[in-house]
C-alpha cells in the first residue's frame, strides 16, 4: 500500500522501520494509552521478524508527512470482508493538528474502495475522548462500552468503547471528498 493525498503518505511499514517502530513502541509516553505506560521492550530485530509476516490481511502502515514519519497505523482482518484499523501519530508535536482524521480517511477509502471491504471496526481506551471525537466525527458509530474489561502494564483496570462503519455509510458520507 502507498496512499499519497498531498502532505500526507501513508505506506507499508518495512524493516527499514524497524529501528523508528523501535523508539516509538520503546516509549512510555507514546504507548500508554495502549496499555504500556513502560513500553514495549522490544528489539529492532523482533519487529523486523514481525513485519516479514506481514500480508495482504495484516499490515502495519508508516504515515508520514512531508516525508517524514511521523505514526504508524495498522490494519487486520478479523473475519471476511471486515478491517480493524488503528492510528497512533507518534510525534508529540504533530498531535491535534487534525492529521489523524485525515489519514483515517485515506485508509479508510483505501480499505471499502480499493479492497472492497464491507466494514471497518476499531476500538479505543473509553479516556480517550479526543479518539471517539474524531470517530464519531468521520462516521463511525458506538457499539459497545467494555468497563474495567482489561489491564495495563501495571495492573490498572481500563475501560474501551468499540466503533464500526460499513462501506454504504462510508460512501454516503465521504465519497465525493478529496
Amino acid at each position: 500500500m502507498d496512499i499519497i493525498k498531498g502532505r500526507f503518505r501513508i505506506r507499508n511499514a518495512t524493516s527499514q522501520d524497524a529501528k523508528q517502530l523501535k523508539e516509538w513502541w520503546n516509549d512510555g509516553k507514546v504507548m500508554a494509552h495502549a496499555g504500556f505506560p513502560n513500553g514495549l521492550g522490544i528489539s529492532e530485530r523482533a519487529i523486523v521478524e514481525s513485519l516479514e509476516k506481514d500480508n495482504v490481511f495484516h499490515r502495519r502502515l508508516i504515515i508520514e508527512l512531508d516525508n517524514n514519519p511521523i505514526g504508524e497505523m495498522s490494519y487486520h482482518t478479523p473475519e471476511e470482508k471486515t478491517a480493524e484499523i488503528g492510528i497512533k501519530i507518534c510525534d508529540a508535536n504533530q498531535q491535534n493538528n487534525g492529521y489523524g482524521t485525515e489519514y483515517l480517511k485515506m485508509l479508510m477509502k483505501y480499505i471499502f474502495i480499493s479492497m472492497e471491504y464491507d466494514k471497518i471496526i476499531l476500538d479505543t481506551n473509553l479516556q480517550n475522548e479526543r479518539a471517539q471525537y474524531v470517530y464519531k466525527r468521520l462516521g463511525f458509530r458506538k457499539t459497545g462500552i467494555h468497563i474495567d474489561s482489561w489491564q495495563d502494564q501495571l495492573g490498572r483496570l481500563q475501560s474501551s468503547v468499540d466503533y464500526e462503519m460499513t462501506r454504504d455509510e462510508f460512501v454516503s458520507l465521504h465519497f465525493n471528498e478529496n
